[in-house]
């Protein structure tokens, strides 16, 4: 039987079928593809130079707001992969008007190493004060893997990047809201004035002892009364301490001063625009609080 030229034969002697191709089709193939693409506008995001436009949910990277965390030391209890250190001391604060020393927990420090991290976000849901947030950020990596472990001062900076959730959907309900009674109810439990006890009654004077009853006459000792003290310092004594109220919060406008000039010395060091602001900010909110007080 003929085999033809453009077959192939098997290990049997048997034609396969299979046509040769010609040598430098899959070459011409391959360029006809670059071609295609290089006479098309290019998608492809120049980074670094064109930032990503990223979602609000974004897991980039862990930020830590600092005056939020009470060093319960749970997100470092729920991590699996235990790469959370903290390290905080306690100091005794006299109190303000009597009362006992007040303990406080100060952190000292909060570091993350994302050489281990897997992102699993177990630390940001389990922490009950939110003092940890999703920041989008992703550019922290380092030539040596030491370097992966980022302090609070690091952290802190990345909260500032912490962008705003996202808005609701179409069609779905926002949570309600408490009722105006329940939302006074704590307050007014808080103020309410501690109830002053009822003074008790003067004990009845008893009748003067009987010589047949004991009393030994006018030689004998006195007699004393079993009642309870009468005295109207001896009430007011037993009467609880009404309870201190809390200090106002102060309401006030950030100093404009103080941040232009925090702003510029934070943009001259080369600090991020957002960070500089969110620092700036935050100094000029303590230095108007400081004004109003003074």
């Amino acid at each position: 039987m003929a085999i033809d030229a453009e077959q192939e034969v098997g290990p049997a002697g048997r034609a396969s079928g299979k046509k040769r191709s010609l040598p430098g089709v899959g070459l011409i193939k391959g360029l006809g593809v670059t071609l295609k693409h290089l006479l098309q506008p290019s998608i492809t995001q120049q980074y670094p130079d064109e930032k990503p436009n990223l979602p609000p949910r974004t897991r980039g990277v862990i930020a830590l707001k600092e005056e939020n965390c009470t060093v319960c030391y749970l997100c470092s209890r729920e991590c699996p992969d235990w790469c959370i250190y903290i390290d905080a001391h306690k100091e005794t604060h006299p109190p303000a008007a009597g009362g006992r020393a007040r303990s406080v927990k100060v952190l000292d420090r909060f570091a993350i190493d994302y050489a281990l991290c897997m992102y699993c976000g177990i630390c940001v849901e389990v922490c009950p004060f939110d003092a940890l947030f999703w920041a989008p950020d992703f550019e922290y990596a380092e030539y040596d893997i030491v370097e992966m472990t980022h302090e609070k001062e690091r952290l802190e900076e990345w909260t500032y990047k912490v962008l705003p959730p996202p808005a609701l959907e179409v069609g779905a309900e926002p949570l309600p809201e408490a009722p105006a009674s329940a939302q006074a109810g704590p307050a007014q439990a808080e103020v309410a004035p501690t109830p002053t006890p009822a003074a008790p009654p003067p004990a009845a004077a008893s009748p003067a002892p009987s010589p047949a009853a004991g009393g030994g006459g006018a030689g004998g000792p006195p007699a004393v009364s079993g009642g309870p003290p009468t005295s109207a310092a001896a009430v007011a004594a037993e009467q609880p301490a009404p309870a201190r109220a809390p200090a106002a919060h102060i309401e006030v406008e950030p100093d404009q001063e103080t941040y232009d000039r925090v702003l510029q010395e934070e943009v001259a060091k080369g600090t991020d625009r957002r960070v500089a602001e969110g620092r700036a900010k935050a100094a000029a909110i303590r230095a108007a609080r400081k004004k109003a007080e003074g």
